[in-house]
């Protein structure tokens, strides 16, 4: 786990990559985020080739769901296949190639903080499939809370919680390292997976994991919101197959994503449970910032600060940050704690 006391920019490079497992972003020297696509690889399902990736493949998936698959490379943070994952990344270096004018040069890739050996390696190698040299890996936490502009290489502890599509991470920081890191391969799609599961079991309803991911948005949380609300959900009867529709309320739904909503506050309270006293202190005067797509689920953070009574907050940028903090490393060298 490196210093950050200052970032040095790599020079020769001007493009930093946070290969997520719902999307990807690319981050270019001087003129930031420049592409935001799903993870996504539309495959023939009669040879095998890749069609269309990203937004493309998401567009060809639409409209001709017959012959063609959903190819989804990067699975709980980790790369699944070298070779769908190298077409996604070629497919996002030739987008922005296109947008640049001249060919990018890939230098910083984004990894998760408790990524195995292993998974470090099959990020290198699809990264120099596409021509990357040597790219240079920065754990997602530490991306994200300098992305959201936290203090990470002061000696005072900084918590930072990323949940991501297939992974959270809770990570305590303090003078440019990692000090505490838990990780668990639970995230936003679970919540997708449970709501799914729940209403199979519960309501006789099948219905996709997009509109899980709806009904989640419309009235999924992970506390208490007030009133009552519903949601008219469409689906398939799981015993006559027929199309139908039901109404379901906001407090089962609440139910519904109590498991991973309880696996991620208790690797908060664990991470906190391991913290050194001199940084837990610091926390409890800071509290904890959230970032990631999953951390978007209302309620999430009343449920840890009441759970660990400390203060959360989420970050402004939470999708972004981590890219946005990636790119701290292509551009010119700056001391991160202001001094």
């Amino acid at each position: 786990m490196s210093s950050l006391t200052r970032l040095t920019r790599l020079s020769g490079h001007d493009v930093a990559v946070d290969l997520g497992s719902a999307n990807t972003l690319v981050y270019v020297r001087g003129r930031g985020i420049v592409l935001s696509e799903p993870s996504l690889l539309a495959v023939d399902s009669r040879n095998g080739k890749v069609r269309a990736a990203g937004i493309d493949a998401r567009r060809l998936l639409e409209h001709e769901a017959g012959s063609i698959s959903a190819v989804w490379p990067i699975r709980r943070g980790a790369i699944t296949d070298d070779e769908p994952a190298e077409s996604l990344l070629r497919s996002v270096v030739r987008k922005v190639h296109r947008g640049a004018g001249a060919r990018p040069r890939l230098g910083v890739v984004v990894v998760p903080g408790g990524a195995t050996a292993v998974e470090r390696q099959a990020v290198e190698r699809v990264c120099r499939s596409t021509g990357a040299e040597r790219p240079y890996l920065v754990e997602e936490p530490v991306a994200a809370a300098v992305g959201v502009g936290l203090p990470v290489a002061e000696r005072a502890g900084t918590l930072i919680v990323d949940i991501g599509a297939g992974m959270s991470e809770a990570a305590v920081l303090a003078m440019g390292e990692i000090v505490v890191l838990r990780s668990i391969r639970v995230g936003g799609d679970d919540f997708d997976e449970a709501i799914v599961r729940y209403l199979k079991r519960e309501r006789n309803l099948l219905i996709t994991q997009q509109t899980a991911e709806e009904v989640k948005r419309e009235i999924g949380s992970a506390a208490p919101i007030g009133a009552q609300q519903w949601a008219e959900v469409q689906g398939h009867d799981a015993r006559s197959a027929q199309p139908t529709t039901v109404l379901v309320g906001n407090e089962e739904i609440r139910g519904a994503l109590e498991k991973p909503v309880a696996r991620i506050v208790d690797t908060v309270k664990e991470t906190l449970a391991n913290t050194p006293p001199e940084l837990g202190s610091d926390i409890v005067d800071r509290g904890m910032v959230l970032v990631g797509g999953g951390s978007l689920l209302r309620g999430l953070e009343q449920r840890l600060r009441e759970e660990t009574h400390l203060p959360a907050q989420l970050a402004q940028w939470p999708i972004t940050c981590v890219a946005t903090g990636s790119g701290a490393w292509l551009e010119e060298p700056k001391p991160i704690n202001g001094s």
